[in-house]
């Protein structure tokens, strides 16, 4: 009797359990709010936790970057431009105040590294990222503004330049 009735309630349990569930994409954006970028006349858009302290700061800069500045532990800045990583790694290996320590991620696009300054205990975290959208090339780095940012502070705001995007793409045809 036990067989059968287990036999009869797995399937139902795997059926119910499967249903009304959000799909991997849902899940992924759930706790995430979209703040709209102007990036030197481009219409981007990025994605940001939700769990974020602090109002949205956005500064156009006259260089032509863009900054995001939520808090003190999510400071982007989004800039046109075509960036070079090898470039930026010599500028990170011959810091002379930000001592390098360490890559946690060193990729093609995509540079994520350790610094400490000398005789202080509290390590900062950086990143530096080249993103392709479409035709046109983004640098987004974190803003070098004073603030130590953790490994995962720099972690959030890389999985946000992740999903930078193009709005005006998505702009319905009238």
């Amino acid at each position: 009797m036990k067989k059968i009735l287990i036999t009869l309630i797995a399937p139902i349990a795997l059926f119910f359990g499967s249903c009304g569930g959000h799909s991997t994409e849902e899940e992924s954006t759930e706790n995430l709010k979209e703040i709209k970028v102007p990036v030197s006349g481009d219409s981007l858009s990025i994605m940001v936790p939700n769990t974020l302290q602090g109002s949205v700061e956005i500064t156009e800069q006259a260089w032509g970057a863009t900054e995001i500045k939520i808090g003190t532990q999510f400071q982007v800045s989004i800039e046109p431009n075509e960036g070079d990583i090898a470039l930026q790694k010599s500028d990170i290996e011959g810091n002379d105040i930000y001592k390098f320590q360490r890559y946690i991620t060193d990729e093609p696009t995509l540079l994520c590294w350790e610094s400490k300054i000398p005789d202080m205990e509290q390590s900062n975290f950086h990143f530096y990222m080249i993103h392709k959208i479409g035709k046109n090339s983004y640098v987004v780095k974190d803003i070098d503004s004073g603030e130590a940012y953790s490994e995962n502070d720099v972690k959030i705001m890389i999985d946000a330049a992740k999903r930078l995007k193009d709005k005006s793409a998505e702009a319905p045809n009238s």
